[in-house]
C-alpha cells in the first residue's frame, strides 16, 4: 500500500491511498467468505463449500460493491495510524481508479485540529474572589424556613407586606403582544418577599380578593433575560386571595422541628456553614472560569468547521431538551431573547461551542505536558461512588458502559488538569 499526503489547509489533510493485488486478495477473500454464510451450493453443507465454488454463485456487483467497501475502510483506518492522523469527523472519500481485486486507489479528505500553541498558564494574574457572608443572608434563609413552617389564614381585606396573595397575571409589551415568561396563573407571592422584579409588589399590596390592577414597569437592565432587560412591561394582575401569613416563634422548638438541630443556635450555624459552601463553590468555579479564559486568550487553536458544528448541534439539543423539562418551547426562547434561530446559532451558540472545544484541547494539550493521568483506581472510586449516589438499576447498568466509563474518565482528567493549573498560581 502506497499512501500521498497532501496538506489541504491548516485544519484538512488529503491521503491518497494506493493499493495492489498483495493488499486487495485477502480482503477480496474475507468478503467472499462473509458473502457465502449463507448461499447454498448442490454437495456442500450451507457455508462450507470452497471459495473459488461459491464466488461464481456471487452477485457480481453485489460482490464488488461489498469488497470495494471493505477495502476502502480497512485501507482508510491503517493509513491513519501509518501517518499518525487523528481525524476529528467522517472522511470525504473519492475513488479516482479501481481494477476490480488489482488496483485500487482513493482519496480520503480528513478533517484534524491544526495547530495548538498553549499559553501562559503558570503565575497568572487572577484573584480569587473572598468568600463572605452577611448576617442578612442567614437571616434571609432562616425567614424563608420560618414562612414554610407558617399558618396561612384567608382575610377579607387588602393585602400588605408579608400577606400570601394568589394572583393571575400577564405581561404585554407596547404594542401589546404578549411576553414571553410575564405570566403566571394562581401564583403564590409573599408580599415584601422581593421575589418579583422591583415594583411589581409594590403594586400588588393594597388589593383585594377579586380586584384587578393594570400597571406599567420596567424590567432591571441587567435582567437574566437580555430580550426583557431595561424594557417596559405592561402587567394586568387579578388577586384571587389574600392570606395573612402567622410565622412561628423563632425558638429552640422551631429549630427542633426544622431538622436534627437542638437549639435555634445549631441551626443557625448549619444555614451559614451551607451558605458558606455553597458560594464558596460558587467563588471557585469562578476562579477556575477566569483562569481558563486567561489561558485561552494566548493560545491558539485552529479548530475545523465540521466539528464546530458538531458540538453546536449537540449543545442545541441539549438546551431544547432542557427547555421542553422547564416547560418551553425552543422558539419561545428565541423569542424571548429577542433573536432568531439563525443569528442564535450564529451569535451565541457557534462561538461558545468553538470555545468549549478550545478549552477541551487546551487542557488536553496541559495534561500531557504535565503528564496529568487518571489512575485506574481513582476511577474506580469514582464509579463506586457514583453508583452509591444513583441507586436506580438503569442508571447503575449505564454506569458500567464503556461510552459512560470514557465520559467520566474525560471529565476527571479535566479537573485533575484544572487542579493542577490551580497550584501553579
Amino acid at each position: 500500500m502506497h499512501v500521498e499526503k497532501k496538506q489541504v489547509n491548516s485544519t484538512k489533510i488529503a491521503l491518497t491511498i494506493t493499493a495492489t493485488e498483495v493488499e486487495l486478495l485477502p480482503i477480496k477473500n474475507k468478503v467472499v467468505e462473509k458473502l457465502s454464510q449463507n448461499v447454498k451450493i448442490p454437495g456442500f453443507r450451507e457455508g462450507k463449500a470452497p471459495a473459488q465454488v461459491t464466488e461464481k454463485s456471487l452477485d457480481p456487483n453485489a460482490l464488488t460493491s461489498e469488497f470495494i467497501n471493505e477495502a476502502i475502510n480497512q485501507l482508510y483506518v491503517q493509513a491513519l495510524q501509518s501517518q499518525n492522523i487523528n481525524p476529528v469527523a467522517q472522511p470525504t472519500i473519492e475513488i479516482k481508479k479501481i481494477v476490480p481485486y488489482n488496483v485500487l486507489e482513493f482519496e480520503a479528505q480528513i478533517d484534524v485540529i491544526g495547530a495548538v500553541k498553549v499559553g501562559k498558564y503558570k503565575k497568572l494574574s487572577v484573584k480569587k474572589e473572598a468568600v463572605k457572608i452577611t448576617p442578612q443572608e442567614v437571616e434571609g434563609v432562616i425567614k424563608s424556613l420560618l414562612v414554610q413552617q407558617s399558618t396561612k389564614k384567608d382575610v377579607n381585606r387588602a393585602g400588605k407586606v408579608d400577606d400570601q396573595v394568589w394572583i393571575d397575571f400577564t405581561g404585554k409589551d407596547a404594542k401589546g403582544k404578549p411576553v414571553n415568561g410575564a405570566d403566571g396563573k394562581d401564583y403564590p407571592i409573599i408580599l415584601g418577599s422581593k421575589t418579583f422584579i422591583p415594583g411589581f409588589e409594590q403594586n400588588v399590596e393594597g388589593l383585594k380578593a377579586g380586584a384587578e390592577k393594570t400597571f406599567t414597569i420596567p424590567f432591571p437592565k441587567d435582567y437574566g433575560v437580555k430580550a426583557l432587560a431595561g424594557r417596559k412591561v405592561t402587567f394586568t394582575v387579578k388577586v384571587n386571595k389574600v392570606q395573612e401569613v402567622t410565622l412561628p416563634k423563632l425558638d429552640d422548638e422551631f429549630a427542633k422541628k426544622t431538622g436534627p438541630f437542638k437549639t435555634l443556635d445549631e441551626l443557625k450555624t448549619n444555614v451559614n456553614v451551607n451558605i458558606q459552601q455553597e458560594r464558596a463553590t460558587t467563588v471557585e468555579r469562578q476562579y477556575e472560569a477566569e483562569l481558563l479564559d486567561k489561558i485561552f486568550a494566548t493560545s491558539k487553536v485552529e479548530i475545523p468547521e465540521v466539528l464546530i458544528s458538531h458540538q453546536a448541534k449537540f449543545e442545541i439539543d441539549e438546551q431544547k431538551k432542557n427547555l421542553t423539562y422547564r416547560g418551553q418551547t425552543y422558539q419561545e426562547f428565541l423569542e424571548s431573547e429577542g433573536t432568531t434561530e439563525e443569528k442564535y446559532e450564529k451569535e451565541v451558540v457557534a462561538p461558545k461551542a468553538e470555545k468549549n472545544i478550545a478549552y477541551s484541547i487546551i487542557l488536553s494539550e496541559i495534561a500531557k505536558t504535565e503528564d496529568v493521568k487518571i489512575e485506574p483506581q481513582e476511577m474506580e472510586a469514582q464509579i463506586t461512588q457514583l453508583k452509591a449516589q444513583y441507586q436506580d438499576p438503569a442508571m447503575q447498568e449505564q454506569l458500567n458502559k464503556p461510552e459512560a466509563r470514557r465520559d467520566i474518565a474525560s471529565r476527571m482528567l479535566t479537573q485533575k488538569t484544572i487542579e493542577k493549573i490551580k497550584t501553579y498560581q
